[in-house]
Order: C-alpha cells, then structure tokens, then sequence
C-alpha cells in the first residue's frame, strides 16, 4: 500500500511511566500498573506509522494510552523513552523529542496541529475565533495582517463559520463550533499532520456527524494525514483507513479499517466491536 512512501509521522517504542519502574515491571503489570513497584505504564512500547493522506485510528477505553500518545507527540510532556519522526523535520532523521524547545515550537506551529477533546485546552475563550487562527500563524513567524485576516477568512468558511461571526470569542460559541475553529486553527500553517484526540466526544449526535463530515472535507481538500484518537468505533469507522487498538498502553491489533471491524482478533476488539452492532 505504502512500499515506495515516507510516512509523515513514524513513533518507535514509546514509553511514557508514571513512577521509577523496577527490573519486574514488564512481568508484573495489572492492567498497566506494576504491583511491584506501583508505576503506571501509561505508553508501553508504542509503535506506528502515519503515511501520505492517510487517516489513523486509534481506538481503545479511557485509559488505554490513546491521548498519553497524542499528548506526547505534541509536546505537552516528555516521554520516557522511544522516538517520533517527521518527514517534514530534518527529513525524518531526528527524533523529534530530542530537539530544542525552539525546535519544537517550530514542529508544534509549523508541522503538526492539534485538536484537543476539551476546546479549552486548544483555543483562547476571550480572543476572537480570527485572533486564535492569527495567533498561530503569528508563531510561526508571519506577520502580515493582510495575509493573516485571508487565511482566518479562508479557514472559518472551511469549516462553516460565517465570516459575520470572525470577531466573535469562542467562549460564546456552542460546543461543535467551538471544535470547528479549534480544527481551523490547528490548519493555520498547512501542518503535515492533523493531531484529533477525541474531538466529537459530548458533543450531541447531529453535532457530530456535522464535525466528522467537515474533517472528511478537510481531508479530501487539503490531502492532509491525520492521526485520530477516539473511543467510539463509529467515528473510526466513518474516518479511518488503518486502525490501531489499544489496551492498557499497548498496541493489541492493527490493520485496515475494515478488516478489524468486520473481523475482530482480538477477544477484547471483537468486545468493543459487538458492543457497537
């Protein structure tokens, strides 16, 4: 499927531990804590690939590592071990967790963008839904207004925001379109990877479908890959090509879509996969 491509975004043997660890961790593990020791394996050896255009599913309980992973590879705190390469960081050859903090503030700003489950954590309430889409774009070193009140105009229409309601703080928007500038800010600088962790969770149903429909637009307009964190079999189904399952912090199945919901190896995925029928 991939033979002659680079992925965009490959992690290797991640680990992110909560507490010292001990020589019997790895044997010793209930669900993902040592009872040993008492440390938490919340990324146990982690390991994945994102490729051109493509949609990644990660699927698994609260719990599972989904959002560990995804928090690490956006930088809101270091890993224990493993490595991240971007193609589009020193041609894929430097592990992302060793750069600079400068460095990663560029990756962050430039390569990847992220949209958090809890708009909060993405957006600024008070500014403008244009002043957040200009924000980012300003940390990425631009500063021309011009270009930037286009590029917000641009993005809000992408994501079905009236240009009306630009100047408007996301604090007094609802909760899908809060999720929908949060998408277009995270788009401000063409990242080559879009970071969804759980971004339809407690938002009602009609809500959802409107924000899974737009990221498919978003998708097919700018051929962007996407790495897509839910609990719900019914959003990866909808949105991923490949899907991942995790459990306890570690990769338990994997493989198209279609294959792992239509044929489940895993007793704990065929579980969650009739729980969806």
């Amino acid at each position: 499927m991939h033979l002659n491509e680079k992925p965009v975004l490959s992690v290797k043997n991640l680990v992110v531990r909560y507490g010292e660890g001990c020589p019997h961790c790895q044997e010793n593990l209930e669900k993902n804590r040592c009872s040993v020791c008492g440390s938490v394996w919340a990324a146990n050896d982690i390991s994945l690939e994102v490729y051109p255009g493509e949609v990644l599913g990660i699927v698994g309980e609260s719990g599972s590592g989904k959002s560990t992973l995804m928090k690490a590879l956006y930088f809101d705190f270091a890993p224990t071990s493993g490595e991240a390469l971007l193609r589009d960081y020193k041609d894929g050859s430097k592990n992302i967790w060793d750069a600079s903090s400068a460095e990663q503030r560029m990756i962050r700003n430039n390569i990847m963008g992220m949209v958090y489950q809890n708009p909060v954590l993405g957006l600024r309430m008070n500014y403008s839904a244009a002043s957040n889409i200009a924000e980012k774009i300003i940390a990425a070193g631009s500063r021309n207004a011009g270009k930037m009140t286009e590029r917000a105009t641009e993005l809000l229409e992408a994501v079905e925001i009236l240009t009306s309601r630009m100047s408007e703080a996301p604090k007094n928007f609802s909760g899908g379109m809060q999720q929908r500038v949060q998408i277009s800010k995270a788009l401000a600088n063409n990242p080559a990877i879009l970071l969804l962790d759980e971004v339809t969770t407690g938002l009602d149903l009609s809500v959802q479908s409107k924000v899974l429909d737009l990221i498919r637009k978003i998708k097919a307009k700018y051929g962007i890959s996407i790495l897509l964190v839910s609990h719900d079999l019914a959003v990866i189904r909808m949105l991923a090509d490949r899907t991942i399952v995790m459990l306890d912090g570690k990769i338990i199945e994997s493989g198209l879509t279609d294959q792992i919901l239509e044929d489940p190896q895993e007793a704990y995925t065929q579980q969650l996969v009739h729980s969806l029928i």
